[in-house]
């Protein structure tokens, strides 16, 4: 066809339609989007309740984020089938949304641009293959909701069906709508719209004929119009509004420490935590309209995987029950939401790490912990008991007969108050409370000895260390938290300590990231961080010990404050690849989609009763590798993974080991640095 030709392709949009009609047609629209005005209302009059936070800046950042997360469903496409249907009815509603914004433009702006090169490639072919994707993915998803969809789907499953079922609806009579107009009349441009076409050429050989065709055109018209316009008017009463609010959330997603506490402001809080609803930031308030109730957060959940009261995606649903329902005045905890899910939460943030519209779940179980714990002052047994020995003896373990000095006794490391400078020295050594149990004594010790084996000189603070004040926080205990950190913070000031390594995730992540509000600002490594420098560097390439002819299969944990919170994956890997002997067999679950041990969020001071301990879980799935060792890089993954996975392997022989220990096994046997650590 010559381009002259091409140019001049066009079509009326109304055809068919009489003026009165598409006097009706405004009418109806200014009504659906009266309806659609009113439902964003009602739901921002909630929203604008909440406490202030910002979120809009820094742009870039965040327009980058909603590129990747929106337009490329990068978290959505994690869970593959589910994730393909809904990139693909995503952007066929997007295409035809833009299509029916060059309708406005061209018929109501009287702007001419649905003609030519542009009508053909866009207006027709372009739209009529996004509408055929649109209409794949929609029946998709209507079959996997029904058919092969996991449990987790089964939750609004019929109002889900409805909401579907009127989507195709309206693609499907679009089709017929365009199919019946080429037919009638023998549009030229007809082959430019290839579904369109095919119908079209359905109907004529049916027989039908110009007149019957443009009655049955004038019916359907009619009938898809109005459906559209009721989709358009449901949308912000529907679970469909995320449609419009999950971009706006994943704009407005936090850019670093997710799933960290916010900063309290303790003196002039009028409520400390979270007591009613208003209690929440505008951004939480948010989140509970935003839930697509997909399930993906619970599933994920150790709490709920392991028969505890906890399903994160109830949590919000609960809340938004809450939110619609008015403005009772008692406390959300233990009545909206119940207190033993509340404890239950590892605060491993797996659920957040799921959510594919960026729900801020944890954050919001810590505020109601808060209120909790510094208002009405219910906790749990073992929390108590290490609340209160945080109070006492600035750590939490209740009873140990170990001191802060007995781990390094004979060991070449030296106390900074002797030192008098953190610059005597090349690293200083958070040890944490860990080294309060004589099994992480161990991991202590060994990555002493590996720094000593590169030529570095280890500081550490002995008994004027404490406590980061990270376990208080979890637990809800703000005030013990700001103590804690407040004297740890004085402790380095008078040191002039600037860097510090340390062994437990938990110390990593609170030194790094939540001392700041404080005004700390310290550069912290996790000491597997540290040991792969140095290997980088061949500082521990020297005299290493080669391994015998058989390779250990050896698997590693990664833990969840160390992996999902702070995005620490490759180092401990490295570290092990890169050891003689060693061949790394990996879980499924893994890097950020690790799977916790059970012990974060004050669950390692909690006695399981009654449901099965999260441990068991990830030992099943670390002995099913076939390892015959299990590394980790946290001493409460240790604890809890070394006496779980004797309670799985059933005799097998698995060793649980932290990644220091094993690099130091493959260093020569040492001088005598010292005997093993004894009690006081």
């Amino acid at each position: 066809m010559p381009p002259e030709t091409l140019r001049e392709a066009t079509r009326e949009v109304f055809w068919n339609i009489p003026p009165a009609g598409v006097g009706v047609m405004y009418l109806l629209t200014a009504v659906a989007a009266g309806v659609f005005g009113y439902g964003i209302y009602r739901e921002y009059r909630w929203w604008r309740r909440g406490k202030p936070i910002r979120r809009l800046r820094p742009v870039w950042p965040r327009l980058r984020l909603v590129g990747r997360h929106v337009l490329g469903h990068a978290r959505l496409l994690a869970d593959r089938l589910p994730g393909l249907y809904h990139f693909a009815f995503f952007w066929g509603f997007l295409a035809l949304f833009l299509g029916t914004v060059v309708v406005f433009i061209h018929h109501d702006l009287r702007i001419p641009i649905m003609r030519g090169l542009f009508y053909l490639y866009f207006q027709s072919a372009t739209l009529d293959l996004m509408g055929l994707v649109a209409v794949v993915g929609v029946g998709a998803a209507l079959i996997y909701r029904h058919v092969g969809g996991p449990p987790r789907l089964r939750r609004g499953v019929w109002s889900d069906t409805f909401l579907l079922l009127l989507f195709e609806a309206i693609l499907l009579t679009g089709f017929v709508v365009e199919g019946l107009r080429i037919a009638a009349t023998e549009d030229p441009w007809g082959r430019w719209s290839p579904v369109g076409f095919i119908v079209a050429q359905a109907f004529r050989e049916a027989g039908l004929t110009a007149g019957s065709m443009r009655w049955l055109h004038a019916i359907l018209w009619w009938l898809h119009f109005v459906l559209a316009t009721a989709f358009v008017a449901y949308l912000p009463h529907s679970k469909l509004f995320h449609l419009l609010l999950a971009p706006l959330n994943v704009y407005l997603q936090p850019l670093e420490r997710a799933g960290s506490p916010r900063p309290l402001p303790l003196e002039e809080a009028q409520t400390l935590g979270v007591r009613k609803l208003e209690d929440f930031t505008w951004k939480d308030l948010l989140d509970l309209d935003v839930c697509t109730e997909c399930g993906r957060c619970t599933a994920v959940c150790p709490a709920s995987a392991t028969g505890k009261p906890l399903s994160p995606m109830h949590l919000i649903l609960d809340l938004r029950q809450e939110m619609r329902r008015g403005k009772p005045e008692e406390p959300l905890a233990g009545r909206v939401v119940r207190e033993e899910a509340l404890w239950a939460c590892t605060t491993c943030m797996a659920c957040m790490e799921a959510c594919p519209v960026f729900i801020e779940h944890v954050p919001k179980i810590l505020d109601l912990r808060r209120y909790l714990v510094m208002e009405e002052a219910r906790i749990p047994g073992g929390m108590r008991e290490a609340l209160r020995s945080l109070e006492a003896r600035e750590h939490p373990w209740a009873g140990t007969r170990w001191s802060r000095r007995d781990w390094y006794r004979g060991l070449p490391v030296r106390e900074l108050r002797e030192a008098g400078h953190a610059e005597a020295v090349d690293v200083v050594y958070w040890a944490g409370c860990a080294v309060l149990d004589e099994r992480s004594q161990r991991v202590a010790r060994a990555l002493v000895r590996i720094l000593n084996h590169a030529g570095l000189r280890v500081g550490v603070l002995g008994p004027e260390e404490r406590c980061t004040g990270d376990p208080a926080r979890r637990m809800g205990d703000e005030f013990l938290f700001r103590t804690l950190a407040t004297a740890n913070l004085d402790t380095f000031a008078r040191y002039g300590v600037r860097q510090v390594v340390t062994s437990c995730p938990h110390c990593y992540n609170v030194l790094k990231n939540e001392y700041r509000d404080l005004g700390g600002d310290l550069q912290v490594q996790h000491h597997t961080e540290l040991l792969f420098s140095l290997l980088r560097q061949g500082r521990l390439n020297g005299p290493v010990r080669e391994a015998g002819e058989d390779r250990v299969r050896v698997t590693y944990h990664d833990p969840c404050y160390l992996a999902r919170h702070n995005g620490v994956v490759d180092p401990p890997r490295e570290i092990l690849a890169g050891l003689p002997g060693l061949k790394l067999a990996e879980m499924p679950r893994r890097g950020r989609n690790t799977f916790c041990c059970g012990a974060g969020g004050g669950r390692a001071w909690v006695e399981e009763r009654g449901a099965e301990r999260v441990a068991l879980h990830r030992a099943r799935e670390a002995v099913g590798t076939g390892a015959e060792a299990l590394a980790v890089g946290c001493p409460f993954c240790l604890q809890m993974l070394e006496d779980a996975v004797k309670s799985v392997a059933r005799g097998r022989p698995v060793r649980v080991l932290d990644v220091a220990e094993l690099v130091a096994e493959f260093l020569p046997e040492p001088e005598r640095v010292g005997s093993e650590p004894e009690a006081e």
